[in-house]
């Protein structure tokens, strides 16, 4: 056997011998990758899984603990109704007595303690029902609360609670349970799921006078337990003492897998001896996650049935894409190693004749290395080789060399942007000094003007710098008319970190300054033009409004075309069609194809005129607030 492993080892070993280079840096070039790579990919799908099912079960434990809040409320809702109504002295008084009462006791009665009841109802509207039944025979039964306790003495449920001797609250669920009122007045009814909580009225000790019921509906007890929401993934069950189960029937895990009740069941019983609860469940090739929390005032449970399809389809999914993944990165590296070894040993033969070429032709004659293979003729060459990376190296320092200087021109021949700062400050300065207050306020909104044109470092600015920029190109602006504008700001400070993109709001307002007072032959005084700024539903519609000639319905429908029309072969930058007709609106179109391109296309610019009266451009983007300096 020894003898056979160590021909079969020399026959490979032989075979790797005569293998070419290239072939086997492929070789272990797979396998270094290959087992790091399984590690790492069955190790990632171990925690994939982990942390799939450490979130499902953490999401639904989640709301089941916060349906647990909502039933523990449900809870104290019923008991101080019950309480209240157990406590009442005149109640008691009414329910023990023998003789017909007076129409001034009923009137009294209705008017205090029975609106109190009533009342009790109206501030706990999940109460479905409070019930008061009377022991004697013949009182005065007001109804839709007060009954005799004849009519429902043969109930489970008063049984039970009649057991208890008044010594505590009884709760009970029930599926079928109607109406009273349409119980005993011959109305058709189906019966709803309910919980109810009673308590005998026992004064003094012993001394039964009748019994307190409070109704409310399974379904606002525990909403999530008979949601119409259909849900595939999860299902809430609330679970009584005697281990009887409630839930929706439509769209039900209990349904679909009919051993999933007595699933439930049988860990319930489990848990309510020891305390231990199993949540992995399996029938019918499904796969369950069983999540339960307590509910100890009423002896129940909340217990929410999460099915796995849809977390193991996410789960092999997601292995399918690791050894997806795998395969293709082991195809990569095969592919790139094959062609890097292949140019690169290309590249060394090249290489090696070249060398052979150049030695050839050397006046000094040839260098023999011993050794051989690529290895030993690189080394044999090696002197020769160093040579040429020499005067290589030599020549990309001198052209190095050549480019920076060339460069360093280009540099000195372009316009310093802090030159014409300064230049502006000096100018500023001889105008104080001339006590031109006029030019220098002029030359300081110039100066911010183009600090902010030249200093563009990104897309986006706050909503306070375009502004800014707006009211320095209205006072530059001004100097040229007789009438000047003047620019009005309606917009609450909380909004002026709201990013805008640069250059947006600027060239609608110079379009107002250019054409909303330019007609022959009319003048206006009181120009002005509105910013206004409003949010709803998570955007900003900012309203920049001039009062001047406005746009005929003609023309507003021209610039419409303009402004939405879509890029079209043979138009130029100037918006001049092939057919002579001119587009108009340019800027407007910019703008607006700006504000589509870094927002969507649910965003941009509309434009409503009235002719001789306004012009109004509106503009809607996403609410953003900028961070530092010009960071998203």
């Amino acid at each position: 056997m020894r003898e056979r492993t160590g021909a079969l080892w020399h026959s490979f070993h032989y075979w790797w011998g005569r293998r070419s280079l290239q072939s086997r840096l492929i070789a272990a070039y797979i396998f270094i990758i290959l087992g790091p790579s399984l590690l790492v990919s069955f190790y990632s799908y171990q925690e994939i899984n982990n942390t799939y099912m450490r979130d499902s079960i953490e999401k639904n434990s989640y709301l089941l603990q916060m349906e647990r809040m909502h039933v523990l409320n449900q809870i104290e809702a019923m008991e101080r109704a019950l309480q209240m109504a157990y406590n009442d002295k005149s109640v008691r008084d009414y329910l023990i007595s023998e003789d017909d009462p007076t129409l001034g006791e009923l009137i009294d009665f209705n008017t205090t303690t029975f609106l109190n009841f009533s009342q009790i109802q109206f501030n706990n509207p999940n109460i479905e029902h409070l019930y008061l039944f009377s022991a004697s025979p013949n009182v005065y039964e007001l109804w839709p609360v007060i009954f005799r306790e004849s009519r429902v003495s043969m109930e489970p449920w008063f049984q039970q609670a009649m057991r208890l001797e008044g010594r505590r609250n009884l709760w009970s669920f029930q599926n079928t349970d109607i109406d009273l009122m349409q119980r005993f007045s011959g109305g058709a009814g189906e019966g709803q799921p309910k919980v109810s909580v009673l308590r005998e009225i026992s004064i003094p000790a012993g001394n039964h006078i009748g019994m307190v019921q409070v109704d409310m509906l399974l379904s606002k007890f525990t909403p999530k337990t008979y949601t119409s929401v259909q849900d595939n993934e999860s299902q809430m069950v609330i679970v009584d003492d005697a281990l009887n189960l409630f839930t929706r029937t439509d769209n039900s895990f209990l349904t679909t897998d009919s051993g999933l009740s007595a699933a439930i069941k049988e860990r319930l019983s489990v848990y309510r001896k020891t305390g231990e609860w199993e949540m992995d469940y399996k029938e019918n090739g499904n796969s369950y996650l069983l999540i339960q929390a307590p509910v100890e005032q009423i002896d129940a449970s909340l217990v929410t049935v999460v099915s796995m399809k849809g977390l193991m389809k996410d789960i092999s999914r997601t292995r399918n894409l690791i050894i997806g993944v795998n395969i293709g990165f082991i195809f990569l590296v095969t592919a790139i190693t094959y062609v890097l070894n292949a140019f690169i040993l290309k590249n060394l033969r090249r290489l090696t004749e070249t060398m052979k070429k150049v030695r050839r032709g050397e006046p000094y004659g040839s260098i023999k290395v011993s050794g051989g293979g690529e290895v030993g003729e690189l080394a044999h060459h090696f002197s020769k080789l160093m040579n040429t990376i020499n005067t290589l190296v030599a020549q990309a320092v001198y052209k190095q060399a050549l480019s920076k200087e060339a460069e360093l021109r280009t540099l000195h021949n372009q316009i310093d942007a802090h030159f014409l700062y300064n230049t502006l400050e000096n100018i500023k300065m001889l105008a104080e000094i001339e006590n031109q207050r006029t030019i220098s306020d002029a030359l300081t909104r110039l100066g911010g003007m183009m600090r902010y044109n030249f200093k563009w470092t990104g897309e986006y600015v706050k909503l306070r710098d375009e502004l800014r920029h707006i009211e320095n190109y209205i006072e530059v602006m001004n100097i040229r008319f007789e009438h000047t504008i003047q620019l009005e700001l309606h917009i609450d400070s909380a909004y002026l970190e709201v990013e805008v993109l640069k250059m947006s709001l600027q060239p609608i307002v110079e379009n107002s300054v250019k054409h909303a007072w330019n007609a022959d032959g009319v003048e206006l005084k009181d120009r002005i033009v509105k910013i206004e700024l409003s949010e709803a539903e998570g955007d900003i519609f900012i309203v920049l409004r001039d009062n001047g000639l406005g746009l005929t319905q003609e023309r507003l429908v021209e610039l419409h075309e303009a402004i939405y029309a879509k890029e079209e072969p043979g138009a130029d930058a100037s918006g001049i069609s092939s057919g002579g007709y001119k587009a108009g609106g340019v800027g407007l179109r910019n703008v607006h194809q700006r504000l589509q391109l870094f927002y969507g296309e649910a965003y941009g610019l509309e434009v409503q005129s009235e002719a001789g009266k306004w012009t109004a451009v509106y503009m809607s983007l996403p609410k953003v607030l900028l961070t530092g300096d010009n960071q998203r």
